[in-house]
């Protein structure tokens, strides 16, 4: 018999979220303070891997954990879970190897397909959406993403997009005029254009906008500046709407046809309070315990089919074990996915928990569907990815004749080193085999696809894939560029244009965006990834130091900076003199991860010649970020530090600076926002005695909540103003 194998970067199985959260609730007050510092010792504790694919964990001198997850590769009952202590199964080994696993995905067990021989069963009446529910699919946001499927591509590490925001429901973003106040938080809405600076005056004008449930309470519930408080004043005006205070109590209205049941409006109160918990303590404090009573309310949301709910409170899970992984240093845009995921889940349960009766809050569990017909997929390019848990690997972007984006994965342990070898690994579509060089810069025609949610393109039964000829890169990279939408059953488009360089600026680069004979804004070129093992940041220095080059880009926007791009790809502008000269063999795009440009890419001799004087003077042509990364800084600080964090810009002499200049750039409802947050945040209602008087949590997360709307949609509109032209 082969001794087991002793794995110290081992990846735990997957443990459902109810059998995690039981493990959590049985320990006693005294282990439950102790559980943070056992979960961050298993980061070091080598992981014994036996041949019946059982886990063993040694946890101390006599104590070891053996997880045996079922055949679907998940702990899914608390039998698979056992510790040699007499504690067990009440002991903290137990709780700490349950919390420090991934948590499993909701997705259901895959039906069985046809044999690899034979072709999949043809449906002349399905659609390409056809196997989907008729909810739509829960925004997990990006993470870990065990596959029950030994054959799938494996999905750790960040999503295809870390800008996409998820909103209320599928449609434009919310609209920044209509998210002021906390009592009422708005729905999704159309975005006004570009230009149209949102005020205060008018956001207070626009009426109750949100949930088409019954109006949360305005008159009779009390103002948070009427009562009593030992911190500063409240603002007044607008902002004192803002804080109103959102009921929380109250009878639940009785079950109607259309609307959310009795049980279904407990259980998103219930994921509210713990989400609400979760803002209020920060990541930094959000531990083992407040994850285990999130993932406990998550569950009961799923048994009461609030499927929506349930996915975006287990990427807030997600997102909190990544912002406090200490392995994930180099992955970037951590706090700024945790605004997001922590945001879809209060704004959903917001809506549920006053019996709003759009469907589309309930959601359906997301299904894998299989598009009719043959799949013409041509490769765009690559992109490393650096995950957390000391997850690397590679996802590689293909494009349809619709225009429709898919990504192949190809994800594990390893860190930033194996996202470089990854580049040009091996990958395998059932009997195919290929790499990841050869289909980003080729095609593929797949029979038979197995197409995730996000976009994944899955190996299973019946899948067919044969190797095809590729597209020219400009003819699959649109000169016009378009902000990242989210998709139901295909990955989020990436931003491209044309762009002329400027200057250097440290790691980053100025460019102009080429809009024609009208001159483009500039804007900023960023390295998606800053590990020196990654050539991201030597290809943009390379690129800098060519002023005048045009070059063709793809990447994303900077969710925190709308004038940033990311890029992941450059190529040539076709028809251009001064632009790039890439090899045959490269297909006109460059990877900026795994490619790295030399002087014979450059024009001749490698000098590019200076742009053309701008009309404008030097201080004007480098790209202003928006005002609104003030009101971006409180909202991401307040998830990551806690209310005790957000408050400091209201004791400080800045925040009247901060308010200021956000009038001057005509965000009036956001100044308004920014201050009453801070405001609710240092507010500490007392009675006579010096005791907390009551618990305002609730107010609280309902006035963050405002504000990241706000930011979220008014975001949007800058960005499809800049990139949308």
């Amino acid at each position: 018999m082969t001794p087991p194998r002793e794995d110290t970067g081992a990846p735990l199985p997957p443990v459902a979220p109810a059998v995690s959260a039981a493990a959590v609730e049985s320990l006693t007050t005294r282990l439950r303070g102790r559980l943070d510092q056992a979960v961050a010792s298993l980061a070091t504790t080598p992981v014994e891997l036996a041949e019946d694919g059982t886990y063993a964990i040694r946890c101390g001198a006599d104590a070891w954990v053996t997880l045996a997850p079922g055949p679907s590769g998940t702990i899914t009952s608390p039998d698979q879970a056992r510790c040699t202590c007499l504690l067990s199964p009440r002991c903290l080994h137990r709780a700490a190897a349950l919390a420090a696993s991934p948590v499993a995905d909701t997705i259901p067990s895959r039906e069985q397909g046809p044999s690899p021989d034979s072709d999949p069963p043809a449906d002349p009446d399905a659609s390409p959406e056809g196997s989907q529910s008729a909810g739509p699919v829960p925004s997990a946001g990006p993470g870990p993403d065990p596959d029950p499927s030994p054959e799938g591509f494996q999905s750790a590490g960040p999503g295809p997009s870390a800008a996409a925001v998820s909103s209320a429901g599928p449609g434009p973003d919310p609209s920044p005029e209509e998210a002021p106040s906390a009592a009422v938080v708005p729905s999704a809405k159309p975005v006004p254009p570009a230009g149209h600076a949102p005020s205060a005056e008018g956001a207070a004008s626009t009426g109750p906008v949100s949930s088409a449930g019954p109006a949360l309470p305005t008159e009779a519930a009390p103002s948070v500046a009427a009562a009593p408080s030992a911190g500063p004043a409240l603002p007044t005006g607008p902002a004192a709407r803002a804080v109103r205070t959102v009921s929380t109590v109250g009878p639940v209205p009785p079950a109607v046809p259309g609307r959310p049941s009795a049980a279904q409006v407990r259980a998103a109160g219930g994921l509210w309070t713990a989400a609400s918990a979760v803002l209020a303590a920060g990541a930094v404090a959000a531990g083992a315990v407040p994850q285990a009573e999130l993932l406990r309310a998550a569950h009961t949301a799923r048994l009461a089919g609030l499927h929506r709910a349930e996915g975006a409170a287990l990427a807030v899970v997600r997102h909190l074990r990544a912002t406090r992984d200490p392995q994930g240093a180099h992955r970037a845009h951590r706090a700024d996915e945790l605004v997001a995921a922590l945001r879809e889940l209060l704004l959903v349960t917001h809506r549920l928990k006053a019996a709003d009766p759009d469907p589309e809050l309930i959601g359906g569990v997301p299904h894998n569907h299989r598009p009719d017909g043959a799949l013409r997929l041509y490769g765009v390019c690559r992109e490393p990815v650096v995950g957390p848990g000391g997850a690397g690997g590679v996802v590689t972007h293909l494009v349809d004749d619709t225009g429709r984006w898919y990504t192949l994965r190809d994800v594990g342990p390893g860190g930033p080193a194996r996202a470089r070898r990854a580049g040009t690994a091996h990958v395998a579509v059932r009997s195919f085999l290929s790499d990841h060089e050869r289909l980003s810069r080729g095609g593929l025609v797949v029979t038979g696809a197995v197409v995730a949610p996000d976009g994944r393109l899955l190996a299973e039964r019946g899948v067919r894939a044969t190797f095809a000829a590729g597209r020219p890169w400009a003819d699959a990279v649109a000169a016009t560029a378009a902000p990242d939408r989210p998709g139901s059953g295909h990955a989020p488009p990436l931003t491209g244009c044309d762009v002329r360089i400027v200057a250097a600026e440290g790691e980053e680069v100025l460019v102009r965006v080429l809009t024609g004979d009208a001159p483009g804004p500039t804007v900023r070129l960023a390295p998606a990834h800053r590990h020196p093992a990654l050539a991201h940041t030597a290809n943009l220095r390379r690129l800098g130091a060519c002023p005048g080059l045009e070059v063709r880009v793809l990447g994303r926007v900077d969710p925190g900076r709308v004038t940033t791009l990311r890029p992941l790809a450059v190529g040539p502008v076709p028809g251009a003199a001064t632009t790039l000269r890439l090899p045959q063999e490269w297909r006109d795009r460059a990877d900026l991860g795994y490619d790295t440009l030399a002087d014979a890419h450059f024009p001749a001799g490698a000098h590019c010649p200076p742009p053309p004087r701008p009309r404008t003077a030097a201080a004007d042509a480098r790209p202003v970020d928006s005002p609104l990364r003030r009101i971006r800084d409180l909202v991401e600080l307040a998830v990551t530090g806690g209310r005790r964090a957000a408050a400091e810009p209201a004791r400080d002499g800045d925040r009247a600076g901060h308010v200021a200049a956000l009038r001057r750039g005509g965000f009036a409802t956001g100044a308004d926002l920014f201050a009453a947050l801070g405001a609710v945040a240092a507010r500490r209602p007392r009675d006579a005695f010096g005791r907390p008087a009551r618990d305002d949590q609730d107010q609280y997360a309902a006035q963050w909540l405002a504000t990241a709307v706000y930011l979220t949609g008014t975001e949007a509109a800058l960005a499809r103003g800049l990139w949308h032209r």
